[in-house]
């Protein structure tokens, strides 16, 4: 296969230069949805596919920086979800479960959707893509899903940058943090929680969307919003490898596990004390990620604490982007600390992750190897941590604010102990079995209906 080769150009082979597509990429405006969805987005610009992204104004850097053009959504919806209190400050008097769970869906993802489906037609009208690919939680999608034929509109991608969230076999609700039933009292015992949380969570999330979906002239959904969103796409992309997903009888159609992408490299520098770990002493990484990382005295307080005394481990912790200190107490003699790190370097380094649970990141440890301790609750965050205990590659403590010692006690098992890390091996080589760049090239290339004609004929000029 020839390479074609420019001097400003990315490098990109022949047969995909000739089927070239146009991308329209569509992103919730936070940083766990945003670092997938542009991973995908650098994947294609250097295979040389015309990428579009769509999201907030915030994100127009993180856009622009993998070579995609930029558009914005209209007002309604250009939020900027790095600082989720500043959208929403009603969420510190929420505690953790069913009930923000459902302030999270009412506000962060059904409220923004009709700007959010404006937004994708105005794109729509001077970039004709060949494919849309959109994040899980785009809710903007649905009116297209809903009230356009197959025929009037592009093949709809949706990526799974959280859990999937399907339909599961047991009958537990999502986002209860439920590992699967193992008997049948469990069975009835998921099925009273799941009658309380279409009352509470499901019920008036879909009259929400519903109430929505009529002011735009589309007709109601009738399931589960969150099993719409995997089954009405045209493909749905998990992204993670199936042996970290509870298993399913009726897997949908629409899901392809595709592994976990690439770290998107050097969006931060290498720290001062970079040299220090050189091996000498177990790296045991801590973050609360990106969302609920406004109280660090949740999980990176604790766990400084727990190991301050361990002289053969290193903490390194990184803020997520927020500055140092406004982690409170004292920071260990044994302990590191950065607003944030280049992933993919510290990752390389761990011999432990501690962490919230987000999804990303967890399965990006994975695919390192690293075993992992998590703690946390809100968002996707128990559903994601229940799948960590449930595989056996790390200690999920189900809480979102764990003791220092509980803290100490988990981390120094998974360090001392070689079934965690002889699981997260195993992933790792599950992960390394998918060539994940090459089946969303492929999948994109199925769904898009696009001839390598035609294609070939716009590339031409003609």
């Amino acid at each position: 296969m020839r390479l074609l080769l420019t001097q400003n150009d990315p490098v990109f082979y022949e047969s995909e230069w000739q089927n070239r597509m146009k991308v329209l990429i569509a992103s919730t405006p936070a940083t766990g949805h945003i670092n997938p969805m542009f991973s995908i987005g650098k994947m294609l610009v250097a295979a040389g596919h015309e990428v579009v992204g769509l999201s907030a104004t915030a994100m127009r850097d993180r856009i622009e920086a993998v070579g995609a053009a930029f558009r914005a959504f209209p007002a309604e919806a250009d939020l900027d979800l790095r600082n989720i209190l500043a959208v929403f400050p009603e969420l510190a008097n929420i505690p953790p479960g069913i009930e923000m769970s459902r302030f999270y869906c009412e506000n962060a993802l059904v409220g923004p959707m009709a700007a959010q489906y404006e937004g994708l037609q105005q794109v729509l009208r001077d970039f004709p893509a060949d494919v849309i690919i959109a994040d899980n939680f785009l809710c903007g999608i649905m009116p297209m899903l809903l009230g356009q034929a197959r025929s009037e509109r592009p093949p709809i991608v949706l990526c799974g940058t959280m859990f999937l969230h399907s339909r599961r076999d047991d009958g537990a609700p999502n986002f209860a943090g439920l590992p699967p039933a193992s008997s049948e009292v469990e069975r009835e015992e998921y099925a009273a929680i799941s009658k309380e949380h279409d009352s509470v969570l499901y019920g008036p999330v879909l009259d929400s969307l519903n109430a929505r979906l009529a002011g735009l002239g589309v007709r109601p959904l009738s399931m589960n919003l969150f099993h719409a969103l995997v089954v009405l796409p045209d493909a749905y992309l998990q992204l993670t490898a199936p042996s970290f997903e509870f298993p399913r009888q009726d897997l949908p159609d629409s899901v392809h596990f595709v592994g976990s992408l690439p770290i998107i490299p050097n969006q931060a520098p290498l720290p001062t004390w970079a040299h220090e770990l050189d091996g000498s002493r177990k790296v045991v990484l801590v973050t609360q990620g990106t969302v609920n990382n406004f109280d660090f005295g949740q999980l990176v307080a604790p766990a400084l604490a727990a190991l301050a005394n361990e002289p053969d481990v290193l903490v390194v912790v990184t803020a997520g982007g927020r500055p140092v200190d406004a982690i409170p107490g004292p920071i260990p003699a044994n302990a590191r600390v950065a607003s944030y790190l280049p992933f993919e370097w510290a990752l390389a380094k761990a011999d432990v992750f501690v962490t919230n649970g987000g999804y990303g990141s967890v399965n990006q440890s994975l695919s390192f190897g690293i075993p992992l301790v998590t703690a946390g609750l809100t968002e996707d965050k128990a559903d994601v941590n229940a799948r960590v205990g449930w595989s056996g590659v790390g200690i999920n403590l189900a809480t979102n604010e764990p003791t220092p010692e509980a803290l100490r006690e988990a981390v120094r098992a998974v360090l001392d102990k070689p079934n965690y890390r002889s699981r997260a091996s195993a992933m790792a080589k599950e992960f390394g079995e998918i060539d994940t760049r090459s089946e969303i090239l492929r999948i994109l290339d199925e769904v898009s209906g696009v001839s390598a004609k035609e294609r070939g004929r716009r590339v031409a000029g003609r």
